[in-house]
């Protein structure tokens, strides 16, 4: 294996499994809701598990579309247990849990997040174009704690849930469960004018890392995802990586397509595809030297004009590749960065 590869060491994939959704939501990145025609087979899902677990992946985290539409999502995720790796399942909750419930403490799932984007019905209901949507997953979670599952709910952040922040964390607290909260970006469904200022970002990141302080040792863990950031003088690091190198897309985790499609991370374009594992295998995208050159061959003439007077930008890289390619057209470019927003705002 090239040397360049080896200090690549595969972490996290997260899986698209189908395409197929239930529901329609404003903020969806990938267009959900018909399966796409060539998806890939329940045969290649279960040699999928096993290549990526030879290849030294530690956990899948399962999702949609809707996972649960997906018929051998059971058998995915089972192959993915026995093959020793641990599996995070994402869904919207849309469903009566205990068709479910019972399946998912059969292969001990190790984390089961449900969408919730508001605190009410009208807010919740409005986001996922559907009513009922609210009531079903309050229920859904609630009949996973019941059953000792290790749920927890995911919330994307944008202008018409932000204010609603504070009574989402009450639902958190009472049923002590774990919350990821992920900042919305201009992909797929989710229109623009409904992206959050930088402002309001910032006081997002404050909220998260206020709720990390408060609750530290309590099992209630507040996850701000892995683009939250960057070398922020007062909220410090709220993500879950323990330091912020650069964009970690190809280099520690890798979005798979429900056809069979590999990206650096899955909320990425698809002018990122990488290839397609029915026409070369996972291990050889992975160990190709011309593969994530975006960041495996990060050079600092790459920077952007948002980051090129920064002092962190031999370490940083310029932030989030997807919120950078989509907010201004390159990678290495972030313009949400709460150093930046910090300086700025002479904060």
């Amino acid at each position: 294996m090239n040397d360049t590869i080896k200090k690549y060491i595969p972490d996290v994939a997260t899986w698209e499994i189908t395409l197929k959704c239930n529901l329609n939501c404003l903020h969806c990145g990938s267009f959900a809701g018909r399966n796409r025609l060539d998806e890939l087979s329940n045969k290649e899902t279960i040699k999928l598990c096993n290549d990526l677990s030879d290849l030294g992946f530690k956990g899948i985290t399962l999702m949609g579309g809707e996972v649960f539409l997906r018929k051998n999502w059971f058998e995915i995720s089972k192959e993915i247990k026995d093959c020793g790796m641990a599996l995070s399942i994402i869904t919207n909750g849309y469903f009566k849990p205990d068709k479910f419930i019972s399946d998912l403490s059969d292969v001990e799932v190790d984390c089961l997040l449900v969408g919730m984007d508001g605190a009410t019905e009208e807010t919740h209901d409005k986001i996922r174009n559907k009513k009922g949507c609210f009531k079903k997953s309050v229920n859904f979670v609630k009949k996973a704690k019941q059953e000792n599952l290790p749920a927890g709910i995911i919330t994307t952040v944008h202008t018409m849930n932000f204010s609603e922040l504070p009574q989402i964390h009450e639902f958190v607290k009472k049923e002590k469960i774990i919350w990821q909260i992920q900042h919305a970006i201009p992909l797929g469904r989710f229109p623009k004018e409904l992206l959050v200022s930088k402002e309001q970002y910032y006081t997002l990141g404050l909220y998260i890392k206020k709720l990390q302080n408060n609750y530290k040792g309590e099992k209630v863990p507040y996850i701000g995802n892995h683009n939250f950031g960057f070398y922020s003088k007062k909220i410090g690091n709220i993500s879950p990586l323990s330091d912020w190198e650069g964009c970690i897309a190809g280099k520690s985790i890798i979005g798979i397509q429900s056809n069979g499609n590999i990206k650096g991370c899955l909320a990425l374009s698809d002018n990122f595809i990488e290839g397609n594992i029915r026409k070369r295998s996972i291990k050889k995208i992975w160990e190709d030297p011309n593969s994530f050159v975006y960041t495996r061959r990060f050079d600092i003439d790459d920077i952007g004009e948002n980051c090129n007077n920064c002092k962190h930008k031999n370490t940083c890289k310029g932030g989030c590749t997807t919120r950078s390619s989509t907010m201004t057209g390159k990678p290495h470019n972030d313009p949400y960065c709460f150093y930046k927003i910090e300086n700025e705002l002479k904060l």
